[in-house]
C-alpha cells in the first residue's frame, strides 16, 4: 500500500510504498476514502522539516534539553546515533480521515466490515491507503453524511473541543484570532451555540467565508472595525470569549485577546502561537486563561487510545470519541456546513504535489481533501515466600545446533523496529560480516519501512507468521514491549528459531512457564536473552584484573535510573510490567556473573510507590549483592556505579566509563573519551557466532532463568516483606 511520508533530517516528502498494517485486536482496519490535511498544523511539520539543523533546534527546545541529557547519560555516539537515527526517518502525516471498515479486530462489536467511520490520531488516521484504528479513535458515520465532510471529524473535534472549553452561554458574544481550518469551524460553533462571534485574521478573503458561516463581523487585526464591531455588539464592555486559533511567532494575538475582553473574560488557546502574556492587561481584567488539549478528554493517555478503557460518561461527558461523534452529528444534521471550506480535492497519488504547492504559497486553502481510489475487488491480506526457579527440561537439542555449511550469511530477522533496536542493535548488525538482515516485522507499516530503508533489510513485513514459517531464517530477534516478549519468544522457539529476545523474558511466572514448555515441547533451547553488561569491555578486563575468588564477596550496585517522561510507555505498568520488571535483569545478571554464581534468595523493599528499591541477593558461597535502583538521583549525577570487594580486594566501575581494581597492585583504565560500551557489540558477536558455529549460546538458559526468576521475586517480597528463596523445583 502507498502512504504518505516525510524524512524529517532533509525535509523530503514521499508517497512511499509500505507493508498494509496488522489487524490488531480492539481495533479495526479501515480503508481510507477521504482524508483530510491540516492546512495548519502539518504545514507547520512540513516547514520545520525544511530548516537548517540550527533551525529545527531553535524550533524545539524542549527536544534540545532531552538531547544534552542523554549526552550526560550516554555518552556523545549512542545519543549522536540515537538522534540522526530519529530525524533521518520517514515520518507519518495526516489525522483525520474517513473510510470503510476492511477488518474487524477481536474484541470489537460496534462496527462490522463494510460500514463507514470517521478515524482520528496521528498515528492511527494516517494519509495511508490502509490504517488499523483503536476502538476509541473511530465512530461510525451517521447514515447521509458525505465521505468527505466526515474526513473532517477530528479538525471538527479539536475546535468543538476548544469551544466546550470557553463555556459559552446564549446571548455572548466571542472573538475568534486565526480563521484558518480550526477557527472558520470555531466560528460555525459559535454560532450555532447562540454565541454571536467576530473574527480576525489578515486575509480578506477568509473574514468573508466566516461572515457567510455566520459570524457578525470580521476583518484584519489592526483594522478599527474589529474593534467597533466589539463595542458595538457588548456595549462597549468587552467580549466575553477570546478563542486564539491563530499560528506563528507574533505575541499580536494574546495583545489583541486582552485589548477586546470584558473584565474577567476568557481566552482559550487552541492553536500554536506565542503566548507572552502581558502581565498589566491580564492581570487589571484578571482574565481567565485557557488550554484546549486537542481533541478532547482521552488524548494522550494510552488507556483511553490504545487499550479502549473509556472514561464513565458520568465523569467525563465529552470525551476524544464523543466529541468526534457530536462533530459528526451536527454536520449531518446541517448545523455545520464544512463543504466552504473545501478549497481543493486531491487524487492521493498526487499527494506530494499538493504538499509541495501549499509549502511554496501556489496552492491557496483552507481545507484540502486527498481522494483514495476505490478498492479492488476481496478484502485486504491482514496481516510465596518461597518462589521455584522452573527447572530446564529438554527432550532434544541439549545447548548446540548444526553447523552451517562454509560462507553461507547468518540471516537474521527482527520483529520490532523501536528506538533501542534502531541505535543500539541494528547499527552493529549491519556492519557485521556475515550477517544478512533478512526481514523486520512491525505492527506498524512505517517502521518496518525505515528499518528496512536504513538498515538494508531484504524485506519488511506485518506478517508475524510468514517469518516464523520461512525456513531460511536462523534467528530471530524478538525487540517488542516487554509485555509481547514471552509470547513473541514462545512461538519463535516452536518454530525452530534461535531467539535473541531483549530483556526481560518474561513478566510473570507463568509466562517463564510458558517459555520453558516451549524449550521442553520443541527440544529448542537457542535462546539468549539481552543481558549485556556482561559482555562490556571494560568490565571483563576489570574482572579478568580482579582474578578468582576463595571467600565470599560483597557487591554494592547503585543505578539512577531517574525520572521517566510524561508519555512512556514504561509508565504503564498494568501492562508493561513495573520499571524493575522490565529493566532490573541487567543488574542482577551482572551481579551473578561477577560472583559466578545463581542466587539462592532475594530480599527487597522500596520507598512509598516502589519507586525506589533496594534488592538484596544472596548467593551460594555467601556472597552479597546489593542492588540499589533509585529514580530521585539527580540528572547529572553517574547512571551506573559498582563496587565489589573480597579476598583483600576491591573493583570499581564508574558508568562504564572507568573501571579500577584494588589489591596488591592498582590498576586503573583510561577514561573512555567518547563513549559508553554497554557490550552491545560484543554481545551481538557472541551471539552471530553461536548462530554460525551451532556452537553453546553465550549464556546458559539455566542462568537466563534464574535470573529472570530473581528479578520476578522482588515483586513477590514486597508484597510480603520477607526474603523469598529461590528454590529449584526437580
Amino acid at each position: 500500500m502507498k502512504q504518505v511520508v516525510q524524512n524529517y533530517k532533509s525535509g523530503e516528502l514521499a508517497l512511499l510504498d509500505v507493508p498494509v498494517p496488522g489487524c490488531k485486536p480492539d481495533g479495526v482496519l479501515v480503508r481510507s476514502a477521504y482524508s483530510l490535511i491540516s492546512t495548519g498544523t502539518e504545514l507547520m511539520k512540513v516547514s520545520e522539516a525544511g530548516m537548517s539543523m540550527v533551525g529545527k533546534a531553535r524550533s524545539r527546545p524542549d527536544q534540545v534539553a532531552k538531547v544534552m541529557q542523554s549526552v550526560a547519560t550516554n555518552g556523545v555516539p549512542a545519543t549522536y546515533r540515537k538522534v540522526m537515527g530519529k530525524l533521518d526517518s520517514y515520518t507519518p502525516l495526516g489525522y483525520s480521515l474517513c473510510g470503510v471498515v476492511e477488518q474487524v479486530g477481536a474484541g470489537i462489536d460496534d462496527v462490522k466490515v463494510g460500514d463507514l467511520v470517521a478515524c482520528a490520531g496521528n498515528e492511527h488516521a494516517l494519509h495511508a491507503e490502509l490504517n488499523w484504528v483503536p476502538k476509541n479513535l473511530y465512530t461510525p458515520v451517521p447514515e447521509g453524511l458525505a465521505p468527505r465532510h466526515a474526513a473532517f471529524g477530528t479538525v471538527g473535534s479539536i475546535a468543538m473541543q476548544g469551544v466546550r472549553q470557553g463555556e459559552p452561554q446564549l446571548g455572548e458574544v466571542a472573538l475568534v484570532i486565526g480563521l484558518g481550518l480550526i477557527g472558520q469551524l470555531v466560528v460555525q460553533l459559535l454560532t450555532a451555540s447562540g454565541v454571536r462571534v467576530v473574527g480576525v485574521d489578515p486575509d480578506p478573503v477568509r473574514c468573508e467565508l466566516a461572515e457567510r458561516s455566520g459570524a457578525a463581523a470580521c476583518g484584519d487585526p489592526e483594522s478599527a472595525a474589529v474593534q467597533s464591531a466589539v463595542a458595538e455588539l457588548t456595549g462597549g464592555h468587552g467580549v466575553d470569549q477570546v478563542y486564539l486559533a491563530a499560528g506563528g511567532g507574533s505575541n499580536q494575538p494574546v495583545e489583541l485577546a486582552a485589548k477586546l475582553s470584558r473584565d474577567r473574560g476568557r481566552v482559550v488557546d487552541i492553536g500554536k502561537c506565542r503566548l507572552d502574556l502581558p502581565w498589566n492587561a491580564y492581570y487589571e481584567k484578571e482574565l481567565d486563561v485557557r488550554f484546549s488539549r486537542s481533541y478532547g478528554p482521552g488524548r494522550y493517555d494510552p488507556a483511553y487510545e490504545l487499550e479502549g478503557r473509556d472514561y464513565p460518561i458520568g465523569y467525563v461527558r465529552w470525551t476524544e470519541r464523543r466529541n468526534l461523534a457530536c462533530f459528526l452529528d451536527l454536520v449531518a444534521r446541517r448545523r455545520v456546513d464544512v463543504e466552504p471550506l473545501i478549497s481543493h480535492i486531491a487524487d492521493f497519488d498526487d499527494a506530494v504535489e499538493t504538499y509541495q504547492r501549499l509549502k511554496d504559497g501556489d496552492l491557496k486553502a483552507v481545507a484540502v481533501l486527498f481522494r483514495y481510489p476505490a478498492p479492488a475487488e476481496g478484502p485486504a491480506e491482514a496481516v510465596a515466600p518461597e518462589v521455584a526457579v522452573p527447572a530446564v527440561r529438554r527432550t532434544g537439542g541439549a545447548g548446540a545446533a548444526p553447523a552451517r555449511t562454509a560462507g553461507t550469511p547468518v540471516r537474521l530477522a527482527f520483529v520490532g523496529a523501536g528506538n533501542y533496536a534502531t541505535s543500539m542493535l541494528l547499527p552493529h548488525l549491519a556492519r557485521r560480516d556475515g550477517v544478512e538482515l533478512s526481514t523486520v516485522v512491525t505492527t506498524t507499516a512505517l517502521s518496518a519501512a525505515n528499518a528496512q530503508r536504513k538498515f538494508g533489510f531484504t524485506g519488511a513485513t506485518t506478517d508475524l507468521d510468514a517469518v516464523l514459517g520461512d525456513k531460511s531464517i536462523d534467528a530471530v530477534f524478538v525487540v517488542t514491549r516487554h509485555s509481547s516478549h514471552a509470547e513473541l519468544t514462545r512461538r519463535a522457539l516452536l518454530a525452530g528459531k534461535t531467539v535473541f529476545v531483549e530483556k526481560p523474558l518474561a513478566l510473570s511466572e507463568d509466562e517463564l512457564a510458558g517459555v520453558l514448555a516451549a524449550v521442553e515441547e520443541s527440544g529448542n533451547d537457542r535462546l539468549q536473552v539481552g543481558f549485556n553488561r556482561r559482555f562490556a569491555p571494560l568490565l571483563q578486563e576489570a574482572r579478568k584484573r580482579f582474578g578468582a575468588r576463595t571467600g565470599p564477596a560483597n557487591l554494592r550496585y547503585l543505578v539512577n535510573a531517574g525520572q521517566l517522561g510524561h508519555g512512556s510507555w514504561y509508565l504503564q505498568q498494568g501492562t508493561e510490567g513495573s520499571r524493575f520488571a522490565g529493566e532490573g535483569g541487567h543488574f542482577i545478571d551482572t551481579a551473578s556473573w561477577l560472583l559466578g554464581a545463581d542466587p539462592v534468595s532475594v530480599y527487597s523493599t522500596a520507598t512509598s510507590g516502589n519507586d525506589d528499591l533496594q534488592v538484596v541477593l544472596r548467593y551460594p558461597d555467601g556472597s552479597t549483592a546489593t542492588i540499589s535502583y533509585v529514580t530521585t538521583g539527580p540528572a547529572g549525577f553517574p547512571k551506573e556505579t559498582l563496587d565489589m570487594v573480597a579476598d583483600g580486594r576491591a573493583l570499581r566501575l564508574d558508568d562504564f566509563v572507568r573501571a579500577s581494581v584494588y589489591g596488591q597492585k592498582r590498576w586503573v583504565s583510561s577514561r573512555l573519551p567518547k563513549a559508553r560500551d554497554k557490550g552491545q557489540n560484543a554481545e551481538l558477536a557472541a551471539f552471530v557466532r553461536a548462530v554460525r558455529t551451532g556452537g553453546p549460546m553465550p549464556v546458559p538458559l539455566e542462568s537466563l532463568v534464574a535470573t529472570t526468576a530473581a528479578t520476578l521475586a522482588v515483586r513477590t517480597g514486597l508484597a510480603g516483606g520477607a526474603p523469598v528463596t529461590l528454590a529449584r523445583t526437580r
